[in-house]
């Protein structure tokens, strides 16, 4: 029993070690999960963009039809 709470004890030192350690970091987390945001809206765009054209385009024509 003495030997988990010792393991604790050294994980918690570790764990608040980091967390003074990695402050610069969460910017550069920030920076990668917008990269991604923006790769999967360029290929969403790239690959239903010419669907989204004719949507656009019948909705113009029912419109003028009006």
């Amino acid at each position: 029993m003495q030997n988990v709470f010792a393991t604790l004890v050294a994980l918690a030192a570790v764990a608040q070690d980091r967390l003074r350690e990695e402050k610069g970091a969460t910017a550069v987390e920030y920076g990668l999960m917008v990269g991604l945001i923006a790769a999967v809206i360029v290929g969403l765009v790239a690959t239903l963009g010419g669907q989204l054209a004719e949507m656009f385009q019948t909705v113009i024509g029912a419109l003028n039809a009006a």
